[in-house]
């Protein structure tokens, strides 16, 4: 997938519609800064977007991730490939937030228990100071372990063991269920069971 080239072609399908990147942004309700960047290979609108960004234009999915408009014989060859780079494009946004999780998950870990340590070994001599050293290092614990929920949370889908459906949960959810690793006991929106879903990257 060419961002540039994609983003060069929803500037000219944008200006063929007589928008302006204001209006346009205005249409979707995001900042015309979002589409400054589409229009500049810089990123690429966010799925959630590209339906309702593809009627705005007048253009299919596949085409605005091709970058060109499409002749029939290829549609079938060229939606292939598209979802295709699609799914990889996912898989790999997600094994980015993975380790992320996992770095941020260990360092603040080894950082909050030598927070803790430290306040340890000086109780004797400086209580105060001791006291302040462990609360601060139980906050960063705690803190720690809610942002690597979220960053988990964000970061691909569940699959219920019962009948493999894969969904996002709220992340009040995540956070609140009991888990091993990034598996996590959860309700399933699809047979309704309550069950062990086990952490998935791609739909």
């Amino acid at each position: 997938m060419d961002m540039e080239k994609t983003g060069k072609f929803i500037a000219r399908c944008r200006k063929d519609a007589g928008l302006t990147q204001a209006v346009l942004a205005e249409k979707l309700g995001i900042t015309d800064r979002a589409v400054s960047k589409w229009e500049t290979g810089r990123s690429l609108p966010d799925a959630s977007l590209m339906l309702e960004l593809c009627g705005i234009l007048g253009i299919s999915v596949n085409e605005l991730l091709t970058g060109e408009k499409i002749e029939m014989e290829n549609y079938k060859e060229m939606a292939e490939q598209n979802l295709a780079e699609l799914t990889r494009v996912e898989r790999d946004k997600n094994k980015k937030l993975g380790r992320a999780q996992t770095f941020i998950g260990l360092s603040g870990v080894v950082v909050s228990l030598f927070t803790i340590v430290c306040g340890a070994l000086i109780a004797v001599d400086n209580p105060g100071v001791s006291i302040a050293l462990v609360f601060f290092g139980g906050a960063m614990i705690l803190a720690d372990a809610l942002y690597a929920t979220v960053l988990e949370h964000e970061s691909g889908y569940y699959e219920c063991q019962n009948c493999k459906h894969r969904h996002v949960p709220s992340t009040r959810a995540v956070m609140l269920a009991i888990h091993v690793g990034s598996d996590r006991i959860l309700r399933c929106p699809a047979c309704a069971r309550k069950g062990w879903h086990k952490k998935v990257l791609n739909r």
